[in-house]
Formats: C-alpha cells, sequence, structure tokens
C-alpha cells in the first residue's frame, strides 16, 4: 500500500511538470481560423488575446482583441504548423496543409524592346523602386483592418489573375501577383480597407503610380499604375474611401488597375481577400 501511494504521488508530480512545461494540455487554448487554405491565401486567426501565436516556430504578432494573420504563398507545397500556447503553458497544435491550384497561361504580344530589356540606367531605377517597396511592406503595425473584411477597390471588369502565368512577345516572366481590373484613366480606387498610407510613388519604373497601404499586421495593399493619388504618406484611410486614380502609368498596355495584397513580403491572391468574413 505505501508503494502504491508513493508510485501515485510520484505520477502526480510528473503530470504536473510536464503541465508546467507546456507538454500536456488539460484544456484546448481556442482559437479560430478563416476557412480557405488555398495556396496564395491570407488566413485570419482569433484567439484569445493573451496567447503566444507560432508558425512554423516563428512568433506572430497577435492583436489585443486576439486577431492575427498569416499567408500561403502562390506555390507553397509543405505544410505548416501553427502552435497556440497559453499563459499556462497549455499548447494547442494544428497542421495548415495548403491545397493546390491550377493557374492560367497568359500570352501578351507586341511588347517594345526597350520594356522586355531595360538599360543600365532603368535597371539602377528598378532597384531603388524595390527597395522603396521592400521597406514599406516590412512595416508590422497594430492594425487590425485585416481581420473586417475587405472590398474590391474598384467597379470593373477583371482582366488579370493572381498566379497566371505570362508570356511577354513568347518570353516567360514572373507570375503575375495583382488583380487587374479594365477601366479608364481617371476612374475612382477606391481603399478595400481601413489602412495607413504607407507609400506613393507617381513614376516607378515598371509600375508607374504605386501605392502601398498597411491594413495591418504585415498585410498591405498595392495599387499599380496610378494617375493620380488623393491622399498622402502617413494619411489614416478608410474603407472605400476614394484614395487614387487609375492610369496606364509605368509598362503598361492600357489603363487599368492592378491591386496586389502582400503578408510582408508574401505574395498573395486578392480574389480569395475579397471572400475573407470577420471572425467573431
Amino acid at each position: 500500500m505505501v508503494k502504491q501511494a508513493s508510485l501515485l504521488l510520484t505520477l502526480i508530480f510528473i503530470a504536473s511538470l510536464l503541465s508546467s512545461q507546456g507538454v500536456l494540455a488539460k484544456t484546448p487554448a481556442q482559437t479560430q481560423l478563416s476557412e480557405q487554405f488555398f495556396q496564395g491565401a491570407l488566413i485570419v486567426g482569433k484567439t484569445a488575446p493573451e496567447n503566444k501565436v507560432r508558425l512554423n516556430g516563428k512568433a506572430i504578432k497577435v492583436s489585443e482583441n486576439g486577431d492575427y494573420a498569416l499567408g500561403f504563398s502562390r506555390d507553397e507545397k509543405n505544410n505548416s504548423e501553427l502552435t497556440i500556447i497559453s499563459p499556462s503553458g497549455v499548447i494547442e497544435k494544428q497542421i495548415l496543409k495548403p491545397l493546390k491550384r491550377e493557374y492560367n497561361i497568359q500570352r501578351v504580344e507586341g511588347i517594345a524592346k526597350s520594356i522586355m530589356n531595360p538599360n543600365k540606367k532603368a535597371n539602377v531605377r528598378v532597384r531603388e523602386d524595390n527597395k522603396k517597396i521592400k521597406a514599406a511592406r516590412k512595416i508590422d503595425s497594430n492594425l487590425i483592418a485585416f481581420s473586417q473584411g475587405f472590398i474590391a477597390p474598384i467597379e470593373g471588369i477583371i482582366t488579370g489573375v493572381y498566379g497566371s502565368q505570362r508570356y511577354y512577345n513568347g518570353v516567360p516572366k514572373w507570375p503575375h501577383y495583382g488583380l487587374d481590373y479594365a477601366g479608364n484613366t481617371g476612374d475612382a480606387v477606391k481603399a478595400p480597407a481601413d489602412g495607413t498610407v504607407l507609400m506613393f510613388v507617381p513614376d516607378m519604373f515598371y509600375s508607374g503610380g504605386t501605392m502601398i497601404i498597411d491594413h495591418g499586421h504585415g498585410v498591405s495593399s498595392t495599387f499599380l499604375h496610378l494617375s493620380a493619388s488623393y491622399v498622402s504618406v502617413g494619411d489614416k484611410v478608410s474603407k472605400g474611401q476614394l484614395v487614387a486614380a487609375v492610369g496606364a502609368s509605368g509598362r503598361a498596355t492600357g489603363p487599368h488597375l492592378d491591386w496586389r495584397i502582400n503578408w510582408f513580403n508574401m505574395r498573395l491572391d486578392p480574389a480569395l481577400v475579397l471572400k475573407l468574413k470577420p471572425l467573431k
């Protein structure tokens, strides 16, 4: 009887030790996730504000309301491990499996050689443009607009989709990472969600008038080929607010809006973002 009691106390002690180290979970840490696990998807999560969130071991920012964001790249094939850790050390793990997609192939002919093969001076401009874009997309603000849903920035026919592989004059180029809307120069461009204007450059080499709006936690919108901006860097904007005008600036074949969504440097699909619904 004494040995049995001693063994029981030992087991209780081990269980207590494991629990304190976060190995033994008594209750789930509880988290909600948006249900779009496709390649190119923005995934929005909600958990208790005091919980810690990690994706493949890397810490993910959690808002005061428990909101957080993550994403899958266009060609992501590997599973990701999402870990939720409560203040008491309770751990909840979930494997996120990216669903494979098929992408369209598009061919564009008649592009000038000067665009296909920019000179050395143009290449310097491109590098400087990319530095500005990368700096803006590193911003990790506390805004939570990304969790409140998005609207289309323009009313127009969609002429180009995310993930499509484009061939210019028969030469394969980078996949298209935006959602193209047909339009006329001067057409209104609206903020797809609340945010802060991080950047506007009227004459980038490839993308022409380029604007980036921060929606929080590394999620941002980028508008390309604009003809005008109606807001300034640092301005707070509201969902649906007029922010810019459609154009054909940069290396564009005609007036249209190219809208892109990023999670930091990861390029996501705006069409999937439009389907997101706020978590309660």
